[in-house]
């Protein structure tokens, strides 16, 4: 059995959080659907054992001259296609014309920052962000492939967060401390 770990939109600018990195580390296969943002974060992953990678939209320059759009990784007989961007509207259903077109058994992408899994009949996974999720928990997913079967989970990494939420939060608070300051006449 092969136990792959999956990522996205990790956007990080310095370290790998200790949790991650130990996850990555027990994995036989690491996998990222892109938006590092810097080499840093792509080598810091690459340092951790077998990696494979493709860019996002928010990477720099640089690893975007580095790596492919689209990756397709063979395990055990099951092709796994890798991608950032699986689409170029909010609906999923493309997702899977995707897969079609790339003719694997497992997509894996990201950029919509929320964990995603079904099969249809090929397996879509979007691990969601494990730093920036947007209105769910920090997760990656877990996939194993055993004697050509794939299967996919989602593993949670903490409370639900969202920085879009904390940030208009924020923009409420000011509001109400900025009425409480003038009096109204």
């Amino acid at each position: 059995m092969t136990r792959i770990l999956a990522i996205s939109d990790t956007h990080l600018k310095g370290d790998l959080p200790e949790k991650l990195a130990s996850l990555a580390k027990d994995a036989d296969l690491v996998l990222h659907a892109g938006d590092f943002v810097t080499i840093e974060v792509y080598e810091a992953f690459d340092r951790l054992g077998n990696f494979e990678a493709v860019s996002g939209n928010s990477d720099s320059v640089e690893l975007r001259k580095l790596l492919p759009e689209r990756k397709v990784i063979e395990v055990e007989g099951v092709r796994l296609g890798l991608v950032h961007r699986a689409t170029r509207s909010s609906d999923l259903a493309a997702v899977e014309f995707l897969a079609r077109e790339m003719e694997v058994d497992a997509l894996i992408f990201g950029h919509i920052h929320r964990p995603y899994v079904e099969r249809v009949p090929q397996l879509l996974i979007c691990p969601g962000s494990p730093t920036e999720p947007r209105m769910s928990p920090p997760t990656v997913a877990e996939i194993e492939v055993n004697y050509g079967e794939i299967k996919g989970r989602i593993l949670p990494l903490g409370k639900p967060i969202c920085k879009y939420i904390k940030y208009a939060e924020s923009l409420s608070r000011q509001k109400t401390s900025d009425y409480r300051r003038e009096p109204i006449r």
